[in-house]
């Protein structure tokens, strides 16, 4: 038997016995929506319940519910859903949950989508979730906001991806078992579909372990949007990259300023060519704001280079940090010069 004779019948087994209730009379003027049904559907029915032409063009729902949308779209990615959190049938604010709307809680009333159509005649789109659908983003978001509106963050208004008009399902997986935003190893991917520079950076010899998943880029940043720079999940980058590296924190008797003002200043937080994903190597990183000249540990002349008979140590290893080891601060009553 093909995949094609037998997963549709398993997948109409899994909504069997749902309950489904008949839509087309709730949209003609009776009880308000389940709990799971978008404001935008919630707003729709309640506008169905007059008389005359408003009750005639008040959108429907479908027949069969689930049913009705399985009976074409048996593909493996639309059944999928029935492996996640949205289709169970024990959780009453689950679409799939005991009264609710099924399939067009989130989709929206699927009615005219699935009833017949003229020949010649185009077949209406979902309202909500349809790669032909004229439905805004801010209102498709307001589906999912209607049972999610507690994990969105006072930020999210005026962030770089709500004014990228991006909707939540250009992140999420709703039909999926699992969501990959929600997997540390799979989120990366999801999020390099747009910021390529940072996946690029991410695979440089040295970065954090992104890749080896051990971090996400939610640990860092908060996608919904935050009132800081580049959505931090933190006020400030320090206060960030001090989550992990507690031991850069501080307070020091002595202070390097650069490392308290903004780790930036020297590291590249996705990835660089430079061990300790430094933006550029000491001496030439240090010189930045270190002047050479009188340095004691300065090549005099040829014999001091790194091929001479006596190289020095200043052009050798970690450089600066041969001798300033504590770069990031020290304690040492005698470690002014971050040496001790």
């Amino acid at each position: 038997m093909s995949r094609r004779s037998w997963f549709p019948a398993f997948a109409l087994l899994c909504v069997a016995g749902l309950g489904w209730h008949p839509p087309l009379a709730r949209a003609q003027g009776s009880p308000a929506a389940p709990q799971g049904a978008s404001a935008a559907t919630a707003a729709t029915e309640s506008a169905g319940s007059g008389a005359g032409d408003a009750a005639a063009q008040a959108p429907q729902y479908s027949r069969k519910g689930a049913d009705t949308c399985i009976a074409c779209h048996d593909e493996a990615h639309v059944l999928s859903l029935f492996g996640s959190r949205h289709a169970r049938r024990t959780d009453a604010r689950a679409p799939f949950g005991a009264g609710q709307l099924q399939c067009e809680a989130c989709h929206g009333p699927g009615g005219a989508h699935s009833g017949r159509v003229r020949s010649g005649q185009e077949r209406p789109p979902m309202p909500f979730f349809a790669s032909n659908t004229n439905a805004p983003v801010a209102a498709q978001n307001g589906a999912c906001l209607t049972c999610h509106k507690a994990d969105m963050t006072h930020g999210w208004t005026g962030s770089a991806h709500e004014r990228g008009d991006l909707s939540c399902a250009s992140c999420h997986g709703s039909h999926k078992a699992r969501d990959p935003v929600l997997v540390k190893a799979a989120q990366p991917e999801v999020c390099y579909g747009c910021h390529q520079e940072q996946k690029a950076q991410a695979r440089l010899p040295f970065s954090h372990p992104i890749r080896q998943g051990e971090l996400a880029c939610s640990d860092c940043h908060n996608s919904h949007g935050t009132t800081t720079d580049a959505n931090l999940v933190k006020a400030t980058l320090n206060e960030t990259c001090y989550s992990c590296h507690a031991d850069k924190r501080g307070p020091f008797l002595w202070e390097h300023a650069p490392a308290a003002e903004d780790c930036s200043l020297c590291h590249r937080s996705h990835g660089s060519t430079q061990p300790a994903m430094l933006t550029q190597r000491a001496p030439l990183l240090c010189q930045q704001c270190h002047s050479q000249a009188g340095h004691p540990a300065l090549p005099a002349g040829a014999a001091g280079l790194a091929g001479g008979a006596a190289p020095s140590t200043y052009l050798l290893g970690n450089s600066c940090m041969n001798c300033h080891s504590q770069v990031h601060g020290s304690n040492h009553p005698s470690g002014a010069k971050l040496a001790r």
